[in-house]
């Protein structure tokens, strides 16, 4: 397998997280984390900022790859609609560069990088730390994209083991389809 760069997206309509990793045999490395801030205004307009930052970061890095995490509900609906159209502008980025997108749930996630679904989120901070080799702190919002795009490696690592059975395009096709 040769090396494939992996573009992790944390979407939020605020603060969205990028973290862009390496991926050869066995090894998984760091290259890049960002936060793209937003800033205040109209919906609209941070939407765009989303758009047009991805677009310019996958223009730059080039990923082979892209992973974004799925919206979660909490108790606000107003709050997971305005995730949801973050993570729809970051994702329409994608695919406006030609890259396929799979997702990930939070808790899939903290289950690849700590090993518990229910992990808190300082915990991924430092465990992605730890995978990584990144000395210092991580903002959260890119530990957590960093941590989408580690998710995905093991995903791609466990395809490439199963490829020998015919059962890679499975695995991949499951990532996928969770929308």
């Amino acid at each position: 397998m040769a090396v494939t760069r992996i573009f992790g997206i944390d979407p939020g309509s605020v603060r969205t997280g990028i973290g862009i990793v390496e991926l050869d045999r066995i090894t998984t490395r760091h290259l890049h984390h960002t936060v793209i801030e937003t800033g205040g205004g109209e919906l609209p307009a941070r939407l765009k900022v989303i758009f047009d930052a991805v677009s310019e970061l996958i223009h730059e890095y080039q990923p082979d790859e892209v992973a974004v995490e799925t919206v979660f509900m909490r108790n606000n609906a107003d709050s997971a609609l305005k995730l949801g159209q973050a993570r729809g502008a970051a994702i329409c980025a994608a695919m406006a560069m030609s890259r396929s997108v799979a997702e990930y749930g939070p808790r899939q996630v903290k289950q690849a990088i700590v090993g518990r679904g229910v992990a808190e989120k300082q915990q991924v901070q430092h465990m992605i730390g730890v995978l990584l080799g990144i000395d210092g702190r991580i903002p959260e919002d890119a530990a957590d994209a960093l941590g989408i795009a580690v998710t995905h490696a093991h995903h791609l690592q466990t395809a490439q083991r199963l490829d020998a059975n015919g059962a890679r395009a499975a695995v991949l096709a499951q990532a996928r389809r969770r929308r």
